[in-house]
């Protein structure tokens, strides 16, 4: 069974027969998190760094950013028995489209703040795939852990 996580949001699941699938992931990043002893897995897609922007947007949906994002997924996989130090994290997505001279740089700025994030709170990302100015798809099978990334050059395991 496929969970679709749309823009500006994330899903956590302990069912091992799912799938958890984000599309079209330019700017944004997308990023997996998998227990593999507690069968938990989780996906977020978010669209900008820092909820500064817009605390009111951030409050009603705190995944549409990656600093009040990010921890509501760790928090919601935790209620579920995911355990931080056994999380395999694996990131997509970033890239530079419809931005050709880099004025906003919003895929780099959303790589970077996911990355202080991660060094803050001790955090590793196991494989990446980020920049560029290609779009992604991306999917967790939950039971595996198997991550997949699939670009107009093709699919391949992350």
């Amino acid at each position: 069974m496929d969970i679709v996580v749309d823009i500006a949001d994330f899903a956590v699941t302990d069912d091992t027969g799912a799938t958890l699938v984000t599309h079209s992931l330019g700017s944004c990043i997308g990023m997996t998190i998998w227990d593999p002893v507690a069968s938990v897995g989780g996906m977020i897609h978010y669209m900008l760094p820092d909820a500064a922007l817009s605390p009111e947007k951030a409050k009603a949906n705190p995944a549409m950013f990656a600093n009040t994002g990010v921890p509501a997924m760790f928090r919601a996989a935790y209620e579920l028995g995911a355990v931080k130090k056994r999380l395999v994290v694996k990131v997509a997505g970033g890239a530079q489209l419809l931005d050709d001279n880099g004025t906003f740089n919003i895929g780099k700025r959303n790589y970077v703040m996911l990355r202080k994030l991660f060094w803050k709170n001790g955090i590793l990302i196991e494989a990446e795939d980020v920049g560029g100015s290609i779009s992604r798809t991306v999917r967790l099978a939950v039971g595996s852990g198997t991550v997949t990334l699939r670009t107009r050059n093709g699919e391949v395991e992350l």
